[in-house]
């Protein structure tokens, strides 16, 4: 500690006013802020491995160099043991977006903005950053390579997966990590993996621009990595509609900087990188937590076990590993990672979201009577999207139709040539429909409804429930809205959804799930 407060004193020429350490991040480096006597302040950094000090002094100079948005490194020891570098703040994005992570993933258009803005960056960083960056620099190793990815899988092996005491054949496990490891280095990938891309490690300015830190121990590699390690980070609870909007921004931000491979292709890289990136996490946690018992680690298994679920529900041709996904899905099945569905949290800012607790009636009021439809079960939601020009949908349950919406209040994207010959199924579309604003509003009242309306009919065992959207056309925004509504109920309660767009003579069942 002498040595770095003589390190500050040779540079600014003064004493400092004030020292106070800062938590550290997960490299055993220790930092500290200095304040000057005229309230400026700097940070100072002690590590214990030369190499990692000097792969974050390289990278940042060489960083710098390409005025991409990182702290400065203002002076160095000789032994490279210590450095000081320019203080971006107090504020980390993980700190920005606490409210939507602690209310279970329910953030708000302000932290959707922050996650965007820094997942827009990404790309400028990874890109331009590559350029004529000398790799051997870069600690522990210079390259994304096989090697790597098997001690990843083997972390995940011998720290998590014998610690569940799944019964599993190692050598058939073996060949299938094999297989994995050359298909996830089959592209020669010529951008900066950053490697531990996460919330912690970006800071903001004061209008909520992005800053990365801890950028040491990136490498040449794909840029797929970094993607899915921020967004299938297990105490995120993305959402699957905010994971999918943040990949498409990610994709669409890479075109300005290189030649992007079609969207089908990119998705089905992605996905082997969220694989690999949970296995990765899982070890990791199962050290952290199994052996050394600690209980953050602990708490972290449950939510990247239900990561890997949902993406084990995926097309099983993106993971052409056969014993690999059987074994996972044998190993989400254990009694101890059995998925527990917990009651919604209200967010710290007032923002409320719904549970499942049934109000009492009041001890005056008596019992209630019973109805002859109480019970029946199990509930079956119908979704239509129709044009107001052909009438409303008729109810074939006999229970007079439900809910009706009328989307005509919102943006039509049918007034605009580009969009006249799509529906709200297009890509396009919902880009329209989205980057506008409107209908994500207009769906945020009717996601309440719907969620209170479906809680109640499930506890009282009823069998059916309608919901309706009309618009102009039957084409565009009550499409959209239907598919979306239909989709939300599905994923948060797993019962039976009979979607009809009726004027697009489209009809699909999402089928409850077991």
């Amino acid at each position: 500690m002498q040595q770095l407060t003589a390190l500050y004193v040779r540079y600014t020429g003064e004493k400092p006013a004030s020292i106070a350490q800062i938590p550290g991040a997960g490299s055993n480096r220790q930092y500290f802020r200095f304040v000057g006597n005229n309230g400026e302040s700097i940070v100072g950094v002690i590590g214990t491995s030369r190499d990692e000090n000097h792969a974050f002094i390289y990278l940042d100079r060489h960083f710098m160099l390409r005025r991409l948005p990182v702290p400065r490194v203002l002076a160095v020891s000789d032994d490279e043991l210590r450095y000081l570098q320019t203080d971006l703040g107090h504020t980390s994005l993980y700190d920005a977006i606490s409210g939507g992570r602690e209310a279970g993933g329910r953030y708000n258009q302000k932290e959707q903005q922050l996650l965007v803005s820094a997942i827009r960056e990404l790309p400028n960083f990874q890109m331009r950053g590559a350029r004529g960056l000398d790799w051997n620099n870069c600690y522990p190793q210079p390259e994304f390579d096989e090697e790597s990815v098997l001690f990843d899988l083997n972390y995940f092996k011998y720290c998590f997966l014998k610690a569940t005491g799944l019964d599993f054949h190692e050598l058939k496990l073996e060949a299938n990590f094999r297989m994995f490891a050359k298909d996830l280095t089959a592209e020669s990938g010529e951008s900066f993996l950053y490697r531990d891309f996460q919330a912690r490690n970006i800071m903001l300015d004061s209008d909520g621009n992005p800053y990365f830190i801890d950028f040491q121990g990136g490498r040449k590699g794909p840029y797929y990595y970094d993607l899915a390690s921020f967004l299938w980070q297990a105490s995120a609870h993305y959402s699957f509609k905010l994971r999918r909007r943040l990949v498409y921004e990610y994709y669409d931000a890479l075109k300005q900087y290189t030649e992007v491979p079609s969207v089908r292709h990119f998705v089905n890289r992605l996905s082997l990188f969220v694989l690999f990136r949970l296995l990765q996490v899982l070890g990791a946690y199962g050290f952290r937590g199994y052996f050394e018992r600690k209980k953050h680690f602990l708490d972290s298994i449950q939510p990247a076990m239900d990561n890997l679920r949902e993406l084990l529900k995926m097309n099983s041709g993106m993971f052409p590993y056969p014993y690999l996904m059987d074994m996972l899905r044998r190993l989400t099945e254990l009694p101890q990672f059995t998925q527990i569905e917990k009651p919604a949290m209200s967010r710290a800012d007032g923002y409320k979201t719904t549970d499942s607790k049934v109000y009492e009636a009041h001890p005056q009021d008596g019992p209630a009577t019973f109805s002859k439809y109480d019970g029946k079960g199990p509930l079956v939601v119908r979704v239509n999207s129709f044009s107001y020009r052909n009438g409303i949908p008729d109810d074939p349950s006999g229970n007079g139709g439900g809910y009706v919406f009328d989307c005509r209040s919102t943006h039509n994207p049918g007034r605009y040539e580009p969009y006249k010959k799509l529906t709200g199924l297009d890509e396009p579309v919902i880009r329209f429909l989205e980057d506008d604003g409107e209908i994500l509003s207009f769906l945020e009242h009717v996601y309440k409804l719907a969620d209170h309306h479906v809680t109640r009919y499930l506890q009282r065992g009823f069998t059916s429930l309608m919901f309706s959207f009309g618009c102009t056309g039957g084409q565009h925004r009550s499409v959209y809205s239907a598919q979306h509504l239909a989709e939300h109920i599905h994923q948060k309660f797993g019962i039976e959804v009979q979607l009809e767009h009726r004027e697009q003579h489209i009809r699909q069942v999402l089928n409850a799930k077991n």
